[in-house]
């Protein structure tokens, strides 16, 4: 398969060529996408970068630029045009969150390749065993919010899509050689619904429910959770102030570990894992507040977690099992045979005949036909 050489990607900065863009695109039959986001660099990530790549050209639009991205929904949401990302989920999320994008008719290399049993699902795993391409992911941590955008990025952007659309042949190809073609588009098909995460993250402001996911938290005695609430609250306030991740004004462990040891002065800072003098210097005397306020407030109990019941666990225990062999015999990973979220519908509902288990499988018809016997069988066991 001949391999279309790199050459400089066309960025695309103003509205007019965005709308030439979209009109380009949606005279294509297959369209390669990828987006690069500034999580590691801003309080609030977004998306700083979208590339595109046609089997002739490829293209970087910056969002940065522009008041919306409308021009490009059609895109998106056309079903004539399939839509080749690798490892979509992340992208479609933020596109969705972002943009507001609905999506159709798409095709995820991470996900095909899974399907027919890769070992190694990276990009660059791939594209070195299919092609012999080497690539380069020295900055995949890079400020993608930088502006202007360097030349290099540019150049380490293109590539994530430039090879995508001949890794969709390839893999396309083996699917239908395999049968497992219907297998991978359901789900793609299921990938187009993904859904944006609710108010869970600490950087959106739900600290009050977000800073129980820090590690040790449950661990705490109340009163110590007040206070590692309050100070969780001083950072979100800092980061948001300053426009930071989290991480980047104290670490989660730095604030646990304050939260632990509450530190009534500022030399106690000097025994907290992870404060250095600079941070004591700017952040202590606010610390000592909020350790103050925390005190002085009410105990924090963690939520219930709602513990499923015996039979439950018996039946995800089953199934898990019984996918595990089914994937041995099919030379696949077992969440192939059987996604997470779907085996553990099933095992909720419990269905006694296929026209309960149907319901479940609404979306997965390949799955009823080749597995739905099976998967009664082993629930009546």
């Amino acid at each position: 398969m001949s391999m279309r050489a790199l050459s400089n990607p066309n960025l695309i900065t103003k509205n007019a060529a965005l709308e030439k863009l979209a009109a380009e695109l949606l005279g294509e039959q297959v369209v390669a996408v990828d987006t690069e986001s500034n999580s590691l660099y801003a309080y609030k990530e977004r998306v700083c970068l979208i590339q595109f790549s046609t089997r002739t050209a490829d293209f970087l639009v910056d969002p940065l630029a522009f008041d919306n991205l409308a021009p490009l929904q059609p895109l998106f949401g056309n079903n004539g045009i399939e839509k080749v990302f690798h490892a979509a989920e992340y992208d479609l999320i933020c596109l969705k969150r972002d943009f507001g994008f609905k999506f159709s008719n798409l095709f995820d290399t991470m996900v095909a390749a899974g399907i027919l049993g890769y070992p190694a699902l990276g990009l660059g795993s791939l594209l070195m065993e299919e092609f012999g391409v080497k690539t380069n992911k020295r900055y995949q941590r890079a400020n993608w919010g930088e502006r202007p955008l360097p030349a290099y990025l540019k150049q380490y952007a293109q590539q994530d899509t430039h090879y995508l659309i001949p890794l969709r042949d390839r893999l396309r190809e083996s699917l239908r050689k395999r049968d497992l073609w219907n297998l991978a588009r359901e789900d793609f098909d299921r990938m187009c619904k993904v859904k944006t995460p609710k108010n869970g993250s600490l950087a959106q402001g739900d600290v009050k429910k977000g800073f129980w996911r820090i590690h040790g938290a449950y661990d705490l005695d109340p009163q110590n959770a007040a206070i590692l609430f309050e100070l969780c609250k001083y950072r979100d306030k800092v980061a948001k102030s300053e426009n930071r991740p989290l991480f980047k004004v104290l670490s989660d462990q730095t604030l646990l570990s304050i939260a632990q040891q509450t530190p009534l002065e500022l030399k106690g800072f000097n025994e907290i894992p992870g404060m250095s003098e600079r941070q004591v210097r700017i952040h202590g005397r606010h610390l000592l507040h909020a350790v103050r306020r925390g005190l002085s407030c009410g105990p924090l109990y963690p939520p219930k977690r709602q513990k499923p019941n015996g039979r439950y666990l018996n039946r995800v225990d089953m199934l898990k099992r019984w996918r595990k062999a089914s994937a041995g015999k099919m030379g696949v990973n077992p969440d192939v045979v059987l996604p997470r979220d779907l085996l553990n519908s099933v095992a909720k509902k419990n269905p006694s005949c296929k026209e309960e288990l149907a319901e479940v499988f609404e979306a997965v018809p390949w799955r009823m036909e080749h597995f739905g016997d099976q998967i009664i069988a082993v629930l009546k066991d």
